[in-house]
């Protein structure tokens, strides 16, 4: 699981039919997260720019969606209250 801010988001008109109707945010992890550079991620819990949230990837972005047949490779799976040492 990752730990990043929401920093901004992405419109997609064209896109995989799975994919309608679900909201994209673009997450920039946390320095201390592994991996490097923002991703993208589909917002499962209502997540808004500027809060911190927990981004589930690969197949537990899925599973934790109920997208499981959809080309989802990180999903918004909470959003994070408090936080010691976030950054």
């Amino acid at each position: 699981m990752i730990v990043g801010k929401v920093v901004g988001s992405v419109v997609a008109t064209r896109k995989n039919e799975n994919l309608t109707g679900n909201k994209f945010l673009i997450v920039e992890p946390y320095s201390n997260m592994a991996g490097s550079g923002r991703i993208v991620a589909i917002d499962n819990v209502g997540a808004g720019i500027g809060e911190d949230v927990l981004v589930a990837t690969g197949s537990a972005a899925r599973i934790g969606c109920n997208v499981e047949a959809s080309p989802v490779d990180a999903a918004i799976v909470g959003i994070i209250d408090d936080a010691i040492g976030l950054e």
